[in-house]
């Protein structure tokens, strides 16, 4: 074997091990960041409950809480591939919702225990 192909070789392996390499450091499988600030609106479909509702929401680190001044507390978490589980409390008042968050909308359905069982769906938009 010539000495040229023996350095052809060995160059690609290091490229080879570079990129193997790169694939394993943290950050580098990183899915897409959702953090900002969302609005979000809930409509009712079933229940008693008020026809809709909209409120900022602020994603940061993936954690979800409440960006507005509505006495409202809003926690949950959105995954690395978009999906999301939120509560929402009000006084005696709460709901769940789960869906899916897109770069920069996204939707899903919630059910909650005012009035009686209530349910619907959420729709948000990324503002920021």
């Amino acid at each position: 074997m010539s000495y040229s192909r023996i350095c052809t070789q060995a160059a690609g392996l290091s490229v080879a091990l570079a990129l193997a390499c790169a694939a394993t450091l943290p950050g580098a499988e990183a899915g897409p960041s959702y953090d900002g600030l969302w609005s979000v609106v809930i409509v009712t479909k079933t229940g008693q409950c008020d026809a809709a509702y909209r409120y900022p929401i602020r994603i940061t680190n993936g954690s979800l809480v409440n960006a507005g001044s509505a006495p409202i507390n809003i926690s949950g978490k959105v995954g690395k591939n978009g999906a999301v589980i939120v509560n929402v409390n009000a006084g005696d008042k709460s709901a769940v919702g789960k869906g899916r968050l897109a770069a920069t909308s996204g939707a899903g359905s919630w059910s909650g225990n005012a009035n009686g069982a209530c349910s619907g769906v959420w729709e948000a938009e990324r503002r920021g």
